[in-house]
């Protein structure tokens, strides 16, 4: 598989799940992921286990229908950007939001080395309130 269709395989299955499962078979064991700064899990985080418990179970505890809609995808090297749109409603206050955001995956050998998050993180904060 091409970097782009490595990516793309993390964002496009025809399950939550299915995407999980591609990301955990492409990420290298110290894969680094970053979530900006500003955005409610922020910080950096090393290793799928540390993303899961910080990022993704979160994502899916404290959110209904938290969704990343790929718009396009860049791909250059050992770079893939994809871009497009986060929603989803908050669960203790049941705001909804809608955000631009950008994420900028960096690969080598076919493994996912790093994530970085780029968003419009004012929204994402306006629903928790």
């Amino acid at each position: 598989m091409t970097n782009l269709e490595i990516i793309k395989s993390t964002y496009e299955g025809k399950t939550s799940q299915e995407n999980g499962q591609n990301l955990a078979q492409y990420a290298a064991e110290d894969i680094s992921w970053t979530e900006a700064k500003g955005f409610p899990y922020a910080g950096t985080y090393i290793g799928l286990e540390n993303i899961t418990k910080n990022v993704f179970s979160r994502l899916g505890s404290e959110w209904i229908d938290y969704k990343f809609t790929p718009e396009d995808y860049l791909a250059s090297g050992d770079k893939v950007v994809a871009y497009g749109t986060y929603t989803g409603i908050y669960k203790i206050t049941g705001k909804s939001f809608t955000a631009r955001v950008a994420h900028v995956w960096k690969l080598k050998d076919s493994k996912i080395i790093s994530f970085e998050q780029f968003v419009d993180s004012q929204t994402v904060n306006d629903a928790l309130k």
